[in-house]
């Protein structure tokens, strides 16, 4: 079963009736939807809570505002029971920064194709896939700013591309993302940005308590053994899978997303 209700201020779409809780944390910033097919293959064993992130306006989006959100969307769905927390990119960030927040209020989180948390993993990131793209994908990339004068569409197509550039061999899945706000991108983004750079993360990751898996492709440009030894001092519980012939979205790789489910269903079973 698949639910849709709306509890200021975000979104939530919820899909089946029994098990533990599950949130599910979309990336980009600002990208919802997508993550739809995870939701769906674990709501047999699972109640899965897909949040849809605050979208700009009013005040510029914060890291902060995230995890209150969260926090109201646990503490009002969820009881007493305590969730397990699975976030992609972005929403492993995020994920990781709530957890820091609130130590007490989680079960578990997994972390699928986290971010980066310092210079060198970003200056890796950028220089992988500089590596890779060819010049026909350069001019794709220089000519969205000419064919979408919308800041939102222009994000959309913009993902499309890149998840081209940062996947192995995709299966034959539709696009799921259901809106872009390039604003809360960019503001949500440089607000995680402020923070690394003050020294408060990943530094305040020491008081996370829960167990922590990463889930990672060796072929994703996120370099997944950097981005590990930047958060291993200070979640010293944090495990590490890598996937085989494997990109930034595990779930849509040929090669490895049945062993990718059986990780994630494993780690949120135990």
């Amino acid at each position: 079963m698949v639910r849709d209700f709306r509890s200021p201020p975000i979104a939530v779409r919820e899909y089946g009736t029994k098990g533990p809780f599950v949130v599910l944390l979309h990336g980009g910033p600002g990208a919802a939807g997508y993550m739809a097919p995870v939701a769906r293959e674990l709501a047999d064993s699972f109640r899965i809570l897909e949040p849809f992130q605050r979208g700009s306006g009013g005040e510029p989006l914060t890291v902060a505002r995230h995890v209150a959100d969260l926090h109201q969307l646990i503490e009002s769905r969820c009881g007493d029971a305590l969730p397990a927390i699975a976030g992609h990119s972005w929403g492993a960030m995020l994920a990781l920064a709530y957890a820091a927040e609130y130590p007490d209020s989680i079960a578990a989180l997994v972390l699928i194709g986290c971010g980066t948390f310092d210079p060198p993993a970003r200056e890796q990131l950028e220089a992988t896939r500089s590596e890779r793209m060819d010049a026909h994908m350069r001019r794709r990339l220089q000519r969205l700013l000419k064919e979408f004068s919308d800041p939102d569409e222009r994000l959309a197509a913009m993902g499309r591309l890149y998840q081209q550039l940062d996947s192995c061999d995709l299966i034959d899945a539709a696009d799921e993302t259901v809106l872009c706000d390039a604003r809360a991108h960019e503001e949500t983004w440089a607000d995680m940005l402020r923070l690394q750079q003050e020294g408060v993360y990943p530094a305040a990751f020491s008081n996370i308590r829960a167990p922590v898996l990463m889930l990672h492709g060796d072929s994703d440009p996120h370099p997944g053994q950097k981005i590990r030894a930047s958060l291993q001092s200070h979640i010293p519980q944090l495990e590490y899978i890598e996937f085989a012939r494997c990109g930034h979205y595990p779930w849509l790789e040929r090669a490895a997303r049945e062993e990718f489910y059986t990780a994630l269903r494993k780690w949120l079973l135990q």
